[in-house]
């Protein structure tokens, strides 16, 4: 069934797809979207504390 959630491309190079498939296989993740979405909400968790340290 094709899912309801907005979607888009990014384009990486050779270097951080390594990165990302290596997060995904140590980390047991079934895909490189599910292992990108991790990424993604970690990136935007560490950002928040750091503002938060900075006010």
């Amino acid at each position: 069934m094709p899912t309801e959630k907005p979607r888009y491309t990014i384009i990486v190079d050779n270097d951080l797809l390594k990165q990302i498939d290596d997060f995904r296989f140590e980390n047991r993740f079934p895909s490189r979207s599910a292992a990108t979405l991790e990424l993604i909400r970690l990136g935007i968790e560490q950002l928040r504390r750091e503002q938060k340290e900075q006010k």
